[in-house]
């Protein structure tokens, strides 16, 4: 399959810069695969979806602020000359550090992706605060870089400290206060995530209430939440995609609410990944570890049997996900028909329920 297969156009004021006012308050596209058909909702309907026998599946992974700013000290100064002028001001530019996943058990090394990253150098020292050094440990391919920080503590403590809130790139605006609060879904209780799962972020104590009520048991898995999700396809052609792995767990009380449920809601592309990589001889296994797993149409699902999920970005593997769930053709129409609709898209935008 060619990946232009799966764009479309999308005016850029449907690009939601800004969450609503009430969380619950969003619009809900609900596509029918057996029907071949839509109809426009809301989310706060979701309950009435739901049934005795249902289990919604939420990821529960919690964003921390993965996005830090520091100045560029060199390498060394006498690698550099000390009357080298010009290169030192090169060198002590502002640099953007976006975390992507620790490599060492006490949090100290990360997969990162810096900018700008072809002018940072092995070797390079990275100021962030009093607390926080980093050095450009190792060079990847598009802009990602292995950095070991020197801190003075627990590195986690000093993210919160200075760190941002990872915000999209396509939501202009710099992060806000209120973005610590709304980016985060209510029930986030694993940190580890640079990006949000958003489909959770509609969310509320009350709605989910109200799902238990309608008779839904409601389990949660971890995925957290890096590179292998939001990063872009490179490859021209499907099939040579691949992703980058992301840590995920699933634990035996919430595997045997999943396995006793006659259907899966999965909450995200996130929760479909993890409980398509734990799904074993038909049943979900407890289990952790990291999962690669590229979901694009012609997969077979074996775990999940309704999902709700924002709107994603053309070409990505997300939306090759919906793709592969509600069916190549119904899922472009049914996006096209929400951006003629002109619903709020990608992460703080509207949903869509496909079942």
């Amino acid at each position: 399959m060619d990946l232009a297969e799966f764009q479309y156009n999308l005016p850029e004021e449907l690009i939601a810069q800004e969450p609503l006012a009430e969380r619950a308050g969003a619009r809900m596209l609900v596509v029918y695969r057996d029907e071949k058909r839509w109809e426009d909702r809301r989310f706060c309907e979701l309950p009435s979806f739901l049934g005795p026998g249902d289990c919604l599946v939420l990821n529960d992974s919690r964003v921390f602020p993965a996005r830090l700013f520091g100045q560029r000290q060199g390498i060394h100064a006498l690698a550099l000359g000390k009357n080298n002028s010009k290169l030192h001001e090169y060198l002590s530019g502002r640099v953007e550090v976006f975390l992507l996943r620790p490599v060492s058990a006490d949090g100290k090394e990360w997969e990162a992706l810096v900018r700008p990253g072809r002018k940072m150098w092995t070797g390079e020292r990275i100021h962030f605060s009093d607390r926080l050094e980093g050095v450009i440990a190792a060079r990847g391919g598009y802009g990602e870089r292995r950095i070991s920080f020197e801190c003075a503590g627990d590195p986690f403590d000093e993210f919160e400290k200075i760190g941002h809130v990872p915000l999209p790139p396509y939501i202009k605006r710099p992060d806000q206060p209120a973005d610590r609060e709304r980016y985060q879904t209510v029930f986030a209780r694993e940190k580890g995530s640079v990006a949000a799962p958003t489909a959770g972020l509609h969310f509320t104590p009350e709605v989910l209430d109200q799902c238990r009520a309608a008779g839904a048991a409601i389990a949660c898995v971890t995925l957290h939440v890096g590179l292998g999700t939001f990063q872009p396809l490179h490859a021209a052609q499907v099939e040579q995609g691949k992703l980058h792995a992301e840590r995920f767990s699933v634990g035996a009380e919430d595997a045997a609410a999943v396995n006793a449920a006659s259907r899966v809601v999965a909450v995200g592309t996130t929760s479909v990944r993890t409980l398509e990589s734990a799904a074993r001889d038909g049943a979900i296994q407890a289990s952790s570890g990291e999962t690669d797993i590229f979901i694009y149409p012609g997969f077979q699902f074996r775990a999940v049997g309704a999902m709700l999920t924002n709107f994603h970005l053309p070409g990505t593997s997300l939306l090759l996900l919906v793709c592969a769930f509600a069916g190549k053709e119904l899922a472009m129409e049914a996006y096209r028909h929400a951006v003629e609709e002109k619903y709020r898209f990608y992460s703080y935008g509207d949903c869509m329920l496909i079942v």
